[in-house]
């Protein structure tokens, strides 16, 4: 949210720099994110004066271009070279004088030089004002007053404002500070707090009258549940023309274009005093009727935008006798809105449910500054002040007449919140006693009522318009934002619980992985839940009918819950390749969310993404790529670390692999891993292979369980190696020769190892070879020549006798 310093300096008569101002916002909980300068003319006119053109001749080598003799209030006056057709001897005009910065539609800057033009000196520039900022015409150069002195600055002429332009990051809950008037009633009471009293002035609208009955428009709401307070008045005889200065400052400084004199009032009203406003043309107003109702599902409406779209049943709707004109609180119809040709308007203040606001904006994608207000919640008793505030603004810049009486619909009135504050709670959460003086300061400067005083506490009255302040809690919690959160003392002693929990809680486990992972090089991510629903496409197995929808998305690409965190993942992969990084190693801890038979089920996952190569490459070694086998030493690595043995392995069916394997335990698959195939990549136009592992992390967590350390003695005797080349058949695995190995010897084999691979022409058709080395080691004794070469001749003739294979 944009707050102009100038503007608020008209609730509050502060002579602070900006700086200090933006401080105290911060601490008061309105945390300024940043302060930019604003100028309505881009550059400030600096260096731009009047000049009076003494004379003015046709330049000797060009036709189309004039030589000026110019005084611009110096002792002698300059060359100018003029190209503008409607220049002449006797103008007053504005001269860019030497060193002065200028600027392009586009803001490009460039500076003003002394040069030659087509041979003659030129010291300065005669200006269009759209060369400077004040227009968009470059039909000739500006003709000013012919009373202005030479040398004047045109800074004094022309109402060049300059501004200081807060960000600040409004929570949600701080509805009443989504105006300046909101942000200056915060500022008063921290100001208060440091002896500086300030009047919060606020607009008068006393002199707001009715002219005439002339132009009644009749106001039914037939839903007072959705509108519980709706205002509307009548201005005619109007003029809709571009709005004055001043006030297209204060929008263009808060980022707004501005529109018209109207158009302009109702969004300047909005965000003096947070209360959103909406004119009709009135004579398109059918019958005069304005009703405020819901229409049956399906009813066609036009917005202003051009846009068709089918209306809830739930859509509030501004309606007059036959058709609907605007969405309540959202956004404007296309028929009803006002035009250059508009002398007579319907202008609407209103209350609307909060709830249903919502709704219908996140319903129909409509985020607007009214929605975005509404859905918050406003004040319901500013809303007849907003309107008549907004009435005399136009007929001060447009004209007219107030040609109805104030239809004010309030049935039911909104009382404010009864609140009791007791002094022990107050110490109790804040830590610290904080006078009572000081607390009855901070209350008035807030605007809430004391209603009475007794020795435990205070009764409150809360402002309607503080939404966010229902409970003691929350009157707690705006006392210290006031108070300061840095006057609070920090305690010398600290208090704490010990908890008492297993190895084995899910934190723990996660916290060892992620150590685990991270020493291995791989970084953390966290990816959002909300996901896009076009992913399941790139999955059949990801069903449409187990997919969790979102009711109210914030918008069309996170409008599911993902079912997979792959695609969540793959994500963050683009992001990094996109910037230069191609090495990546991640690793995610997340859930998966899926509805099966109208339950809602989540499950928590490990996922690894990994692309690119191992290790940067260096002068050591070339850089080596990950391959298939690089993710499978991470992912049994892992199973390892935590103490799951017994793996099994089959392939892999998951349609996101190319190539893929899934290992279990006890029965129980435990994960899943791969190279995702190309398909997928090119979905996200990833070019580089990627791989990625996906853990079922409940499953996991169910095969472990407490159990004690278990270790053994690093035995004496030596262990032993022997290689055998073996000729095999091609669909034999390694692991084929490593299982029968351990069957053939099972108390003296340590290790069966794979340390080189040929396949080519010089071996037999459907032949490979393999390089396979064994280790031997007894626990009692030096293992002998005998003992050993006995064993070798048991793996030689299994080898021959089960796999076809042959000793090379």
């Amino acid at each position: 949210m944009k707050i102009s310093y100038n503007w608020l300096k008209q609730f509050l008569q502060l002579s602070w720099e900006a700086e200090k101002t933006a401080d105290l916002l911060t601490d008061l909980g309105l945390e300024v994110e940043g302060i930019e300068p604003f100028e309505s003319v881009r550059g400030g006119l600096k260096g731009i004066v009047v000049g009076h053109v003494l004379s003015c001749s046709k330049h000797p080598n060009a036709d189309k271009l004039n030589i000026t003799m110019v005084d611009i209030g110096l002792e002698n006056p300059v060359q100018i070279v003029c190209g503008a057709a409607n220049v002449a001897q006797g103008q007053n005009v504005p001269v860019a004088t030497i060193g002065t910065k200028l600027f392009t539609p586009e803001g490009e800057e460039w500076v003003i030089k002394k040069g030659k033009i087509r041979g003659e000196e030129s010291h300065g520039m005669i200006c269009a004002e759209d060369e400077i900022g004040l227009g968009t015409s470059h039909d000739g150069i500006m003709i000013l007053g012919s009373d202005l002195k030479p040398g004047t600055p045109c800074s004094e002429l022309f109402e060049v404002e300059n501004d200081i332009v807060f960000e600040i990051g409004l929570t949600p809950n701080r509805a009443d500070a989504m105006s300046h008037l909101g942000v200056a009633r915060d500022l008063k009471a921290g100001l208060k707090q440091k002896d500086i009293q300030l009047e919060l002035i606020t607009p008068s609208v006393s002199n707001f009258s009715v002219t005439n009955r002339s132009l009644k428009i009749d106001v039914n709401v037939a839903d007072s549940k959705l509108a519980p307070r709706y205002c509307g008045v009548t201005i005619s005889n109007l003029t809709v023309q571009e709005s004055p200065t001043w006030l297209k400052n204060r929008l263009k400084a808060i980022g707004l274009n501005p529109i018209n004199n109207i158009v302009d009032t109702t969004n300047y009203v909005l965000h003096e005093l947070g209360q959103p406003l909406h004119a009709f043309d009135a004579n398109k107003i059918k019958d005069h009727k304005i009703i405020v109702k819901t229409l049956p599902k399906g009813t066609k409406f036009t917005t202003l935008d051009a846009t068709e779209i089918e209306l809830h049943e739930d859509d509030l709707m501004i309606c007059d006798a036959e058709k609907p004109l605007c969405i309540a609180g959202v956004y404007g119809g296309l028929n009803s809105g006002v035009t250059n040709e508009t002398t007579s308007i319907f202008l609407e203040s209103a209350y609307f449910d909060p709830i249903s606001i919502r709704k219908t904006s996140k319903r129909h994608g409509f985020n607007t500054d009214a929605s975005f207000r509404f859905e918050r919640g406003i004040d319901i008793n500013s809303v007849e002040y907003s309107l008549k505030r907004a009435a005399i603004l136009i007929q001060q810049i447009a004209g007219g007449d107030i040609t109805s009486d104030l239809v004010d619909f309030y049935p039911t009135k909104k009382n404010d919140y009864q609140v009791f504050l007791t002094f022990e709670k107050i110490n109790k959460l804040i830590g610290q006693e904080i006078p009572q003086d000081t607390i009855k300061s901070i209350l008035a400067s807030l605007e809430i009522k004391l209603n009475n005083v007794t020795e435990t506490g205070l009764g409150l009255t809360i402002p309607f318009y503080r939404v966010d302040v229902r409970r003691e809690v929350d009157v707690i919690e705006e006392l210290l934002r006031v108070y300061g959160y840095n006057n609070i003392n920090f305690k010398n002693k600290l208090n704490a619980s010990i908890a008492t929990t297993t190895p084995f809680e899910d934190y723990k486990i996660q916290a060892t992985i992620g150590d685990f992972l991270a020493a291995k090089g791989f970084n953390e991510i966290l990816t959002n839940s909300l996901s896009n629903p076009n992913y399941n496409n790139l999955n059949t197995t990801l069903k449409e009918e187990q997919t969790v929808k979102i009711i109210n998305p914030l918008s069309n690409d996170l409008s599911v819950m993902r079912k997979s965190l792959l695609f969540s993942g793959l994500e963050s992969v683009v992001f990094n390749s996109n910037r230069k990084r191609q090495n990546l190693k991640f690793f995610e801890f997340g859930k998966s969310y899926h509805v099966y038979n109208a339950k809602y089920v989540e499950n928590k996952h490990l996922t690894l993404y990994v692309t690119g190569n191992k290790s940067d490459e260096n002068w050591v070694a070339p850089a080596q790529k990950i391959s298939f086998f690089t993710l499978k030493s991470y992912v049994e690595a892992i199973l390892r670390r935590l103490g799951i043995s017994n793996l099994t392995s089959k392939v892999s069916h998951g349609e996101e692999f190319a190539e893929g394997l899934v290992l279990s335990s006890q029965k129980t698959d435990l994960v899943e891993f791969g190279t995702l195939k190309k398909s997928i990549l090119k979905a996200f136009d990833l070019k580089n292979e990627v791989l990625f592992a996906d853990f079922k992390w409940d499953a996991i967590l169910e095969l472990l369980a407490p159990s004690s350390i278990t270790y053994k003695e690093i035995s004496k005797f030596p262990e032993v190696k022997r290689d055998f080349a073996l000729l095999l058949n091609e669909e034999v695995s390694f692991k084929d020769v490593y299982d029968l190995s351990f069957e053939t010897e099972k108390s003296l084999l340590q290790d069966v190892s794979l340390f080189d691979v040929y396949t080519g022409s010089k071996l037999p058709k459907g032949k490979k070879s393999y390089a396979v080395s064994f280790t031997l080691k007894s626990e009692k004794e030096t293992l002998t020549d005998k003992q050993i070469e006995k064993i070798m001749g048991k793996f030689q003739e299994k080898f021959e006798t089960k796999l076809g294979a042959e000793l090379r």
